[in-house]
């Protein structure tokens, strides 16, 4: 399990290189992990897949 401050840099340089896709890219390795067996790792994915989302904030319409 990844600590919470990881989660949160890990989820910030990837918006910063990605942009919004790297929501996507993070929710793609949480599915190629969860193929594998590989439970923890994916729901760390998931973890940061959240924190993009947070940092993004609230749909605008």
């Amino acid at each position: 399990m990844i600590a919470e401050t990881q989660i949160h840099t890990i989820a910030r340089q990837m918006l910063q290189t990605y942009g919004l896709q790297a929501i996507a890219q993070a929710a793609q390795n949480a599915v190629d992990c969860e193929s594998k067996g590989e439970t923890e790792q994916a729901r760390d994915w998931r973890h940061v897949e959240d924190a993009m989302k947070m940092m993004r904030g609230p749909h605008q319409s």
